[in-house]
């Protein structure tokens, strides 16, 4: 199936990307989570819009990546979540939890579909996730996780 991505995904495109996936991939997760849009005839002048606005939004050039690079590293992030006896969480620490904890750090503002976390945070303590800046240029920030 012939998709246009609005959003970026790892390891498929960016957005304004048109692409071939598997049917089942675009209707049952692409699609559905805005992901991505079929492909139109009509379509195609949508990609010229979508690729304007990433441009608007996306890090220019390397080294601005490595700037805010050197600023989320440096930043400390302490998250105060709910938890029970065990060091347990009650639910999880979501990108949007630590988007908004780096911006009361003191850090940039990052978009929360940037922040891969490997596994879900779970259990209070440091914990370690990737901000994908730039195609090039990923940065690493800790996470303090700590009982409210």
């Amino acid at each position: 199936m012939k998709i246009i991505l609005t959003h970026e995904v790892s390891g498929l495109g960016a957005a304004g990307d048109v692409v071939d996936v598997k049917d089942g991939y675009a209707r049952n997760y692409l699609i559905p989570r805005k992901f991505a849009i079929r492909w139109t005839k009509g379509g195609e002048k949508d990609v010229e819009q979508i690729r304007r606005a990433r441009k608007i939004h996306e890090i220019q050039t390397i080294e601005q990546a490595n700037q805010i690079k050197g600023q989320l590293e440096a930043v400390k992030v302490r998250l105060a979540v709910r938890s029970g006896d065990a060091g347990r969480l009650f639910g999880s620490v979501t990108p949007a939890d630590i988007a908004s904890a780096i911006k009361a750090a003191g850090g940039p503002e990052v978009d929360k579909r940037r922040i891969e976390l490997g596994a879900p945070i779970k259990t209070l303590g440091a914990h370690e996730t990737s901000v994908r800046l730039h195609p090039e240029v990923a940065a690493k920030v800790n996470i303090e996780v700590v009982a409210a």
